[in-house]
């Protein structure tokens, strides 16, 4: 029993990781990557559907992306779904290839992604809380119905601890390593 809570703990803590990372896959910067477009939707014979369903996105070089559709009618709703995408990219478009060149930040934007990339990486923090704290809280029931001692209850919640405190270091690297590539020229 003891081992399953730990067990579902770490794992429900390891995609509050992902879904950080993926959080900062989002946040552009100086850098061309194919990760930048991943949230785009795009409108497929009536239906809203993520850019890489219908088209190849590949890194073109270090300032622009290039996006391959797979059908030639697709060029013009997935050019229209880069412009209004909140990334203020604007692509162009050369046959059936859409170029989008990634202009470089002002040093005004990097501080202000920071501060973005700062309160993901908090928000990452507070979940990886709350799942220790639902953890802690069913080893407490455990223990009111005496299903564990109290000397387990001890053993088991400063093992959550640990797994929390390596989680949550994890968090503080990847921050680290986004505001890197933020303040990269």
């Amino acid at each position: 029993m003891i081992n399953d809570i730990q067990k579902r703990t770490a794992e429900r803590m390891q995609k509050s990781i992902q879904a950080l990372k993926h959080e900062f896959a989002k946040i552009r910067t100086g850098r061309a990557h194919p990760s930048l477009l991943e949230h785009i939707r795009v409108s497929y014979y009536g239906n809203e559907v993520p850019l890489t369903q219908v088209a190849n996105v590949a890194v073109e070089d270090a300032r622009s992306l290039a996006v391959t559709p797979w059908e030639r009618n697709m060029v013009q709703a997935i050019e229209k779904a880069i412009m209004t995408s909140d990334l203020g990219l604007n692509p162009s478009t050369a046959g059936t290839v859409i170029r989008v060149p990634l202009p470089p930040l002002t040093e005004e934007r990097r501080r202000d992604l920071i501060k973005v990339v700062r309160q993901e990486a908090e928000n990452g923090r507070v979940a990886i809380r709350n799942i220790r704290r639902d953890a802690n809280n069913e080893l407490k029931a455990a223990l009111k119905e005496k299903l564990i001692s109290e000397d387990e209850d001890r053993r088991s919640q400063e093992q959550i601890q640990k797994t929390t405190d390596q989680f949550i270091k994890e968090i503080d690297k990847l921050l680290e390593q986004k505001e890197a590539d933020l303040l990269a020229v």
